[in-house]
Parts: C-alpha cells; structure tokens; sequence
C-alpha cells in the first residue's frame, strides 16, 4: 500500500511538473512570436494534431486493454504478438499521416488566407513518424503499474519541448516546428529506451498467434481509432474552423483563451492516469464494483472542487490573462471565463475518457464524442464568425455541456447493468507451514 501511494504521489509530481513546463514554454511563444505569428503556429499545431490523430491509429489503449489480460492470464507469448502488431500498425498509420499533412501544406493558403504556412506545415509533417513509439513504449510502463515513470518522461518531453519553443520563438515560426520536430525525436527515443527495457524483463516466450482473440482486438482498434480521430475535434477542429471563419489573430486569442482547460486536464491528469491503469486492471480481474466505487469518488471530490474554485476565477480570468500572457492578449479575457465554465463541466467527469477503455467499450467514446463534436464543429463555426474567439469559447461551453448531460445518463445506465454482479471474495492467505506455526 505505502509503495502504492509514494508511486501515485511521484507520478502527480511528475505530470504536474510538466504541466508547469508546458505552460512556461507557450508563455514564452506567445510573448515573443506576437499575436499573429502564434495564431499561425496553432494552426499548424492544430492541423498536425488533427491530421495525425486521424490517421494513425489508436492501438494504444488496445494494448492496455488486453495486455492486463495476457499478463493476468500468463500468456506472454500472445502479448509479445500483441505489441508486434501493434508497433507496425502504429508505424504505417504515422507515414499515412505525414503524407497527409505533407499533402494539405500546399492548401494551407487558400484554407486560411496565409502564405507563410507552407514551410512550417512541410517540416510538421515529420511530427506522427517521430512521435509514433513514444505512445506504445508508455504502455510498458503502465502494465507494469509504473505509471510514475511514465509521468517522468513527461516532464522530459515537456521540457525539451519548452527548450525549442524558447529558442525557436525567438526566430519565427519555422523554426520553431522544426526544433519541436527535434524535441519530439529526443523524447521518443528516450521513453522507447526505457519503454524496450521494461518490455524484456516479461517472460521470454515465443510469439503465439492470437487465436480467437485476433477479431476482438481488430475490432477494439477500430472503436478506439474511430473514438481518438472523433475526439481530436475537440482539440484541433476548433482552430481550424476558426482561422478560416477569422483570422490568425484571433486564433492566437482563442489558443490562450485555452489556458484554463490546459491548466483543469494537468490537475485531473495524475488521476486519471491512475484510473486508466488500476481501473483497468481491476475490471479485468472482475473486480467491477471498485471501478464504479472509483467513478463515484471522483465524480463527487472533483464537483466540490470545483464548487470552490471556479467562482473567483470567474472575476479575475481577464487580470490572469493580462498579467501572464501581457496586453495584446486582452481580448482573449471573456473567451478564458467561457473556456473555464466548459473545462469545470470536463473535469467533474474526468473518467470519461478512461472508463471506456477499462469497461472494453470504446464505443461509448464514440457516441460521446460524436455528440460532442456535432456540437461544437457547427457553433464554431457560427459563433466564430459573429464574435471571434470568443464565440468559439461559446461554442466549446456548449459543446462540453451536452457530453456531460449524455455521460450522465451513460454512467446511470452502467451501474444497472452492474448492479448485481457479486464483490470479489478478498484472496486467501497461504496456510502457515508448521515450522512457522
């Protein structure tokens, strides 16, 4: 138990700290590229976001999902099969995607009316092949309930990160995504090194074919792939739908006005991650009613947070943003106050994204985030061009209050489903031999 909460407490130091890290780097973009220039560098972040996640798939949480089970099951030779597949599919998916984004570059001025897209989106396009194993080598980490050392390898991506942003802002925006190019490169060989390491310490074991489990997992990868590429909308579509409905500028806004939904996700992200590992486990072990158990918890202590913390930001988000981001970021103040309303709804439920994934039904990700993202796609674009940045803000609050009205009926329907499944006996101890007696 007390090795339990050191590693949970390390892993919450871990992600906090790179959070921290993550904020100081785009401080330091947005005071030194202006306004405009870090509008266009979120355009170019958010169509590589969008494009990568879109085509490379999400085997990620697959491997989770069914690496407890093979480690559970002592099938060692089936997940060393399991992780084969995966790292070629996740290779394939990244040079799809960088052929994608390679391919758009050329379009990016008539989508947003600027011609100084084409090199930096060119240079991006090498982002998904250089961040391909960085996920899959994580995943390692977390069967071995080392989730404390995965957050430490955020903290390194967070700051070599912050490194290129430093120094590459101080340039312009081509050579800031080419030194976040190589930043990203950095990290990924780091994490796999560590990643490799873990892997080998599993039983050796030769690859045994998947079997029967081959069209369950095909199916769960498409699910997943289907419920990332949705999810993505959320992050990157807002963006993108703005600077064609706008300009650069106010995308620029909207990008800091992201702030407090940056800030909620680093809080709620030790946890999470958490969930994502023990919940997981525990569902495969049958073990149900301590997932729901933990879906209440957090639901409850994050609402009461919440409750305290959200009314005196409320006042004082237009000061925070002119204090951190300096004044020619004013008019991203309003939009910050409706971003924060729309990440407070988020965080109460924070599980969403990882109780799919435990449970063994991604799909529910899809019909969230589908319902999410009919909304928000729309009234964005909408919003965006009657009020800026501050109707896409609108748009996300909206949007981020009808995925929590269709999770609330979700999770309400899962604990019935549940309800009567039988607790599991706590395990036996070995009988004392009679030298010990």
């Amino acid at each position: 138990m007390r090795s339990r909460t050191v590693r949970r407490s390390a892993t919450a130091g871990g992600i906090y700290l790179s959070a921290v890290l993550g904020f100081l780097g785009q401080i330091l973009a947005a005071r030194w590229l202006g306004v405009e220039e870090y509008g266009l560098l979120a355009i170019v972040m958010a169509v590589t976001g969008f494009v990568q996640l879109l085509f490379d798939l999400t085997v990620e949480e697959a491997v989770i999902k069914y690496g407890f089970r093979y480690q559970a099951s002592e099938q060692w030779g089936k997940l060393r099969r399991l992780y084969a597949r995966a790292l070629r599919i996740k290779l394939l998916g990244s040079l799809i995607a960088g052929a994608a984004i390679a391919a758009f570059a050329p379009a990016a001025h008539a989508a947003f009316g600027h011609s100084s897209l084409l090199v930096p989106l060119l240079i991006a396009a090498s982002l998904p092949l250089a961040a391909a194993p960085e996920g899959l080598a994580g995943t390692a980490l977390l069967l071995k309930s080392r989730y404390d050392i995965r957050s430490y390898f955020l903290v390194v991506s967070m700051g070599t990160r912050l490194v290129a942003l430093a120094i590459g802002s101080r340039h312009g925006i081509t050579e800031t995504v080419l030194l976040l190019v190589v930043a990203q490169a950095v990290t990924t060989v780091l994490i796999s090194v560590a990643g490799l390491r873990v892997f080998r310490g599993f039983p050796q074991a030769p690859h045994e074919p998947l079997g029967a489990d081959r069209a369950e997992i095909v199916s769960f990868i498409k699910r997943s792939a289907i419920a990332s590429s949705v999810t993505t909308f959320q992050g990157a579509i807002a963006p993108i739908v703005l600077g064609i409905v706008s300009n650069p500028v106010q995308v620029g806004l909207y990008r800091v006005a992201l702030a407090p939904q940056q800030a909620l996700a680093a809080i709620s992200s030790p946890v999470r991650l958490i969930l994502l590992t023990e919940q997981t486990r525990d569902w495969e072990r049958g073990d149900i009613r301590t997932v729901f158990a933990g879906v209440r918890r957090f639901t409850i202590g994050a609402g009461l947070l919440m409750l305290v913390a959200v009314p005196p930001l409320l006042v004082f988000m237009p000061d925070i943003v002119r204090l951190v981001y300096s004044d020619k970021y004013a008019g991203a103040g309003n939009a910050a106050r409706l971003v924060l309303v729309a990440s407070a709804l988020l965080f109460v439920i924070g599980w969403a994204k990882s109780l799919p994934v435990s449970i063994g039904r991604p799909g529910l990700r899809i019909l969230t985030h589908g319902i999410q993202a009919l909304v928000l796609i729309p009234l964005t674009a909408v919003f965006g061009q009657l009020w800026q940045a501050t109707g896409a803000a609108a748009a996300l609050a909206a949007a981020a209050g009808a995925f929590v009205a269709v999770w609330a009926v979700l999770i309400v329907r899962l604990n019935r489903e549940h309800r009567h499944v039988p607790p599991v006996p706590p395990p036996v101890p070995p009988a004392a031999s009679e030298e010990t007696a």
